[in-house]
């Protein structure tokens, strides 16, 4: 029987180091939140069961925008301190008992699923143990003063980083037994493990995985992340569907009262359906007919911020990212100008996007044509989204 494994993604803390008014879990780094790679990365990865994120209570609804799409354990709140909060993950987790957990920081949105790998291979081997890399620089011990009083020798030093491998039950018990004795101190889960008299080791890290803080960081995980996506590809998308009897329709995840109803694929929202088209398109990957196939009775009437959920999967799952979704609604009637923001931030929030990478325009067709006649509505749409460049 395979082990069960669960990973932990602390993101209670406020990052103000970050120098934003955000926490900088949330914060954006080449199109979307910091938390997000993290939690797509053990969401995703085949030996990992559950992914439990653990939030502060004043996020919600942050966390929700940045997380749409992903399958994740209901968030917990964290406590005062880190290690407060991986506690609370971990009491989440009694009920499933997993056998081994992954203890991950969400401003460490780089890591790789080799890393995930080696993590759970290591905390199966030996309880407990953590990625490190070598320390590359001399290092000086100094006095109070700023005065160099020796040379350490680095040979047997090492930068620890998450995610951090443990057996779940005695790192839950380390846990509970500090609680009871008043230690909230551990600035790490190795730390805590070593109080508890586990013995902890060292498998290899990856310099990639640094840990955001400071607005330099983010600056150089920007620039790092847009050279590491240099394939940039263009996709575009068109939709059309007629009116019918109703009262409302649905448009870039938005109901709009209206004196007719649509018909179509779906819920017919003519501006999604487009733009999941063009973001298909932009990776070669088909249509929506081909993965959602109208004669499907299961996508009858379904909501289509699924299709786009699904579309924007298909580029991460590519190690990808959406840079700018553009979309054109043409139609007489219903005014769309009124509902354009709330469209933005709808499509956004469902792309896991910030919003200002979303345009909605609008116009008519000069009472020209089927949509001139007032008989439908229809979309073009385009997506820009950057690859890691690849010869094949």
């Amino acid at each position: 029987m395979n082990p069960k494994v669960a990973a932990i993604v602390v993101a209670g803390g406020r990052g103000l180091r970050a120098g934003s008014s955000m926490p900088k879990q949330y914060r954006i780094v080449a199109g979307e939140p910091v938390i997000r790679p993290s939690l797509q990365r053990f969401v995703t990865h085949a030996a990992i069961d559950a992914v439990q994120p653990v939030i502060h209570p004043d996020d919600e609804a942050l966390f929700r925008s940045a997380t749409v799409g992903l399958d994740l354990l209901p968030p917990v709140h964290g406590g005062t301190t880190r290690q407060g909060s991986v506690r609370a993950g971990m009491e989440a987790l009694a009920a499933r008992a997993p056998d081994i957990v992954l203890i991950h920081d969400a401003a460490r949105p780089f890591l790789s699923d080799d890393l995930v790998t080696r993590a759970v291979a290591a905390g199966l081997a030996s309880g407990a143990a953590v990625p490190a890399i070598a320390v590359a620089d001399t290092v000086k011990r100094i006095d109070a003063g700023g005065r160099v009083i020796e040379t350490v020798d680095r040979t047997g030093l090492r930068m620890v980083q998450t995610p951090q491998a443990f057996r779940y039950a005695k790192l839950l018990e380390a846990h509970r037994r500090a609680a009871t004795a008043g230690r909230d101190d551990f600035t790490d889960d190795a730390a805590l493990a070593e109080w508890a008299g586990q013995r902890v080791t060292v498998f290899e890290g990856e310099i990639a995985n640094v840990k955001l803080t400071t607005n330099e960081d983010f600056a150089r995980a920007e620039a790092l992340r847009a050279t590491a996506l240099s394939d940039v590809r263009t996709g575009n998308g068109f939709d059309v569907h007629a009116f019918v009897d109703g009262d409302y329709v649905m448009l870039g995840g938005v109901r709009i009262p209206h004196s007719r109803g649509v018909t179509g694929h779906s819920d017919a929202d003519v501006a999604l359906h487009a733009l999941v088209d063009a973001i298909l398109g932009a990776l070669a990957d088909g249509d929506i007919g081909l993965h959602f196939p109208p004669s499907d009775p299961q996508w009858k009437g379904a909501s289509s911020d699924r299709f786009l959920a699904f579309a924007c999967e298909r580029v991460r799952a590519r190690g990808g990212m959406i840079a700018h979704l553009d979309v054109t609604i043409v139609c007489e009637a219903p005014r769309v100008s009124p509902h354009r923001d709330a469209m933005r931030a709808r499509i956004a929030a469902i792309a896991g996007i910030a919003v200002d990478r979303v345009a909605v325009k609008a116009t008519t067709s000069e009472k020209l044509g089927f949509t001139g006649r007032g008989e439908g509505i229809f979309a073009n749409a385009t997506a820009t989204v950057r690859l890691p460049w690849s010869a094949a």
